[in-house]
């Protein structure tokens, strides 16, 4: 093993895997804190998921340093800490008290965070993060239920998470190239600075990072930020060229869409798949509390909905999650259509459906704990950050196209199922 990751939830993962399979790496994803004799076989890069998003912050950091640990262990050589392009956190963490524990871990000197994934429009431009030409608190991450996100300037956001200096290494150094960059690291090191927003805003910048953080104990951002680092191994002689899989074989069998994510980006895939004629079941999690809605019911609905590849889905507008939030109260609305729609899954597993779209990074976590599912195969991209992937836990195989909610094109629902033979 070379690369070891933690990353802070499920789809997040997923996209950190599919980076690193792309780029040339033998990749695993394995699903929550790996025992002490999990094998991960040839594996050059090993992400673990986590669903740490949104715990309480202490929580987060001890299965983050677990994580850590384990993958130590097994050989790591270098650590990354990876987290949504869109910053996710609150005033208190998660993200500032995860990357402060981990450097603790690996008495790590200075360490880069960098969320850019101009692939899906998230670049890093003077410290502020954008989100397309909108700045993040412009975009409709300021209405996120769980992590609502209305400061776009990193800096100031991640400083507020941790007693540790931040600086920030600008564009018109990261411009430059890696040797400015690695200049600009020691610079900051040597001024006191712990942590460093890096500016980026094209994939040439990501790999000139790469290059730059060669030498880094621990890196931390967005899945884009590992662009760059298989190359430092490869040039030192300690991994092969090889090119990414381009096929994949899905077990046979019957498909579903789940989506739980209230994303602008998944409403209107969902949106798309409507208009498109996919038939589509609406849960709502007020009827779920009430017991009108069951996950007996709608997997039943799902089985006999007549399509290729049916679609239930809790998806609403932000007044909707509000108004449902403030009777249920915010964490038992969200927890009541995680739990069902993994209940929908193992629910469709045991009838012989074994292909499943599921959109929500907490909802994709939800699913694949429901399902058993240890580790996962990274597969063939669909859009940007999202690949299928088979599972290998040794049971019945199936293959999960896990959607990080803002992730993916309008067409996403109706496109993914031409890449399964």
């Amino acid at each position: 093993m070379l690369l070891g990751a933690v990353a802070d939830d499920l789809t997040g993962a997923t996209d950190l895997a599919l980076t690193l399979s792309r780029e040339g790496m033998r990749a695993v994803q394995v699903v929550g804190v790996p025992p002490a004799d999990f094998d991960f076989g040839d594996a050059e890069a090993v992400v673990v998921a986590l669903k740490s998003r949104t715990i309480p912050a202490a929580e987060a950091v001890s299965l983050s340093l677990d994580a850590a640990r384990a993958i130590l262990s097994a050989g790591a050589e270098q650590i990354i800490f990876k987290y949504c392009s869109t910053f996710d956190s609150t005033p208190e963490g998660n993200i500032g008290p995860v990357a402060e524990a981990l450097a603790g871990l690996l008495d790590a000197p200075l360490v880069l965070a960098c969320p850019a994934f101009p692939a899906n429009g998230r670049t890093v431009y003077q410290g502020h993060l954008f989100v397309g030409s909108m700045l993040l608190s412009d975009c409709p991450m300021k209405d996120h239920p769980l992590t609502p996100m209305t400061d776009a300037n990193l800096v100031r956001v991640l400083q507020q998470q941790t007693k540790l200096p931040v600086g920030l290494i600008p564009y018109s150094v990261v411009d430059r190239g890696g040797e400015a960059i690695a200049a600009a690291f020691t610079e900051a090191e040597t001024k006191g600075d712990r942590f460093v927003i890096v500016d980026a805003v094209t994939e040439d910048h990501l790999r000139a990072i790469g290059r730059a953080a060669a030498d880094m104990k621990l890196i931390t951002g967005g899945s884009g930020i590992a662009i760059g680092l298989p190359e430092n191994f490869r040039r030192a002689g300690k991994l092969a060229t090889r090119k990414a899989d381009t096929t994949f074989a899905a077990p046979a069998g019957r498909a579903a869409i789940l989506a739980g994510s209230c994303s602008a980006a998944t409403r209107r895939q969902i949106a798309a798949a409507i208009a498109a004629g996919v038939p589509a079941l609406k849960i709502d999690p007020i009827a779920i509390a009430e017991g009108n809605t069951t996950a007996a019911g709608v997997a039943d609905w799902l089985a006999s909905a007549g399509h290729p590849h049916p679609l239930a889905y809790s998806s609403a507008d932000p007044d909707e999650v509000r108004s449902a939030q403030e009777k249920l109260g915010r964490d038992r609305a969200g927890g009541l259509v995680e739990h069902l729609l993994a209940e929908v899954a193992i629910t469709l597993r045991e009838n012989s459906f074994s292909r499943l779209i599921v959109a929500g990074g907490e909802t994709s976590g939800a699913v694949v704990n429901g399902l058993g599912v240890a580790a996962l195969r990274i597969g063939p991209e669909i859009d940007p950050g999202v690949p299928w992937t088979r599972s290998l836990d040794g049971g019945s195989p199936i293959a999960l196209a896990l959607k990080s909610g803002n992730f993916g094109a309008d067409d996403f629902f109706l496109k993914a199922w031409d890449q399964l033979k």
